[in-house]
């Protein structure tokens, strides 16, 4: 029964269907949801860093209750992206359109691209699958390949672009990680034909599906849904995917790997991502905020991952810690100190 727990994963999805259904200024339910209801609960509630037993973790590696509670947001994600393309179809309300156009993004970001970064660590061919499908309304299907393979493997360094810098103002980060994980995603590509002897035009060529996929999809919406609808969906996928880019910023935020005397980086430890033990945060997000241990052991699934006593931690939960970083000097003033403190 304490697993249930993790049902309030669906809260987000199912505050923007009621905000949608219901129109006008309820269109903004989620975004107060998000960044007012759930920062204040994190506020009241205290942290949890509770530890599971061996016993417990293979038995919960193993219950298939927390796959499909990832697998249901496939439909979910749909449902709700082209109700809110429905409602924006007739609305001629600018207050609703705005709403619809930013709840959604939010749960786009939430129980799409976030339930796909779950899934691509999966070894299995379909869970692999649904993670692209989940990132296709938000036009990011490349942040697979650069995630798994890019990513995991140079965070902390020079040579990520999804780390933010000591310093780096988060609008800064968008434009660099945006743009550098994309451009890295072909590098990554490239290199993996050239491994498997495959060329340009091959059936292996990922990112090359990935375009006719997205642009596909959009040609879709385009003439169902006529231009300015097709313009509002693109508004979502942009919103949604600097969404995910803000929550990489603060995951990773001004923490560095060291390199030896050969010039090698060292290893990656728990101490080169940021924690945070905010109970609603784990919940709503599949335990994304015990990020610490997901960089450590990539392969463990989110409902065995656990809080590590020597990783750096958020002062306050991933909500609260995005607004902040939207107000750079704020957020300088309140994680530089934290930031040298680990590095020194």
């Amino acid at each position: 029964m304490n697993d249930l727990k993790y049902l309030m994963s669906y809260t987000i999805a199912i505050v923007t269907i009621v905000g949608i259904l219901l129109g006008g200024e309820y269109a903004y339910m989620t975004v107060i949801y998000a960044f007012v209801f759930i920062p204040v609960l994190e506020i009241l509630l205290k942290e949890s860093n509770e530890k599971m037993s061996d016993e417990v973790k293979k038995s919960r590696s193993t219950d298939i209750f927390f796959d499909i509670l990832l697998y249901l947001n496939i439909p979910l994600v749909f449902l709700i992206f082209f109700l809110s393309l429905n409602v924006l179809f007739y609305s001629t309300s600018s207050i609703e359109i705005i709403g619809v156009i930013a709840s959604t993004s939010i749960m786009m970001a939430t129980n799409g691209i976030n339930v796909a970064h779950e899934l691509g660590h999966r070894k299995s061919f379909f869970s692999r699958t649904c993670s692209k499908l989940l990132l296709m309304p938000s036009q990011y299907m490349h942040f697979y390949i650069e995630h798994n393979f890019g990513h995991h493997v140079n965070v902390g360094t020079e040579n990520d672009p999804a780390t933010a810098k000591y310093k780096q103002s988060l609008y800064n980060f968008w434009i660099t990680s945006v743009i550098g994980q994309y451009i890295s995603a072909w590098k990554l590509q490239l290199k993996l034909l050239k491994i498997s002897n495959q060329n340009f035009f091959s059936i292996k060529n990922d990112m090359m599906f990935y375009i006719i996929f997205q642009l596909s999809f959009i040609a879709f919406i385009y003439f169902n849904y006529a231009l300015t609808v097709t313009l509002y969906s693109l508004a979502i996928s942009i919103i949604s995917f600097l969404f995910l880019e803000t929550i990489n910023y603060v995951e990773h935020y001004g923490l560095s790997r060291k390199k030896d005397e050969n010039g090698r980086y060292e290893r990656i430890k728990t101490v080169h991502s940021w924690n945070s033990n905010h109970v609603v945060g784990r919940l709503v997000l599949y335990e994304l905020t015990r990020h610490s241990d997901h960089h450590f052991i990539s392969s463990k699934k989110y409902q065995v991952l656990e809080s590590i006593d020597e990783s750096p931690q958020l002062p306050y939960g991933y909500p609260t810690s995005i607004l902040l970083s939207m107000v750079p000097p704020l957020w300088f003033k309140i994680m530089n100190p934290r930031v040298e403190s680990f590095q020194n």
